[in-house]
């Protein structure tokens, strides 16, 4: 088919490629937790829900992430939705080479060991049940066992290279009359 003028380039999907499409995507940011000595800590926007019956949650973690060598062998991690107001908790564990864990960052040893993060707009206490290497990532499946969720508040969300908030619920579109 024929492009027109105004048409978008087709370029080939390379990683530099899908890396630009995928900063179209807006992503709930989240901040997965497991316990090692030291408790290590990484901001995600790979979460997702995989299956509801049974009940499986996925991330994704870089190989060469220096969370990756406690992750790989964790049977528990916390997975940690973060609200619209905690971009520096976000930050923080995208950071590399710092105490992800020392104040300002409040957090608790949960079940299994596990670190919580407090005032999280929501965490799951999951139990790892498979890891998949894809490439340079592994895919972390796991089976939510704990919750705990906010009464109130929004997402923090990672688009277009930046952290972001929901504005208001839209209106739903008028209905035109017949």
């Amino acid at each position: 088919m024929p492009q027109s003028a105004d048409s978008p380039t087709l370029v080939d999907a390379d990683a530099q490629a899908l890396r630009g499409l995928l900063r179209h995507q807006a992503s709930t940011v989240t901040v997965v937790t497991a316990s090692g000595d030291p408790a290590v800590g990484f901001t995600a926007t790979s979460f997702t829900s995989v299956s509801l019956e049974p009940p499986v949650v996925s991330f994704c973690l870089d190989l060469r992430s220096s969370s990756w060598p406690t992750v790989s062998r964790s049977r528990h991690v916390g997975v940690h939705l973060l609200g619209h107001h905690q971009q520096d908790l976000a930050r923080t564990f995208a950071t590399s080479g710092v105490d992800r864990f020392a104040a300002p960052t409040r957090w608790r040893v949960g079940p299994e060991g596990v670190p919580l993060i407090e005032d999280t707009l929501a965490w799951l206490l999951c139990r790892v049940v498979e890891r998949v290497t894809v490439g340079d990532h592994a895919i972390v499946l796991a089976e939510p066992e704990l919750l705990q969720q906010a009464v109130v508040g929004s997402p923090l969300l990672y688009h277009r290279g930046r952290y972001a908030g929901l504005a208001e619920y839209l209106e739903p579109p008028a209905r035109r009359a017949a």
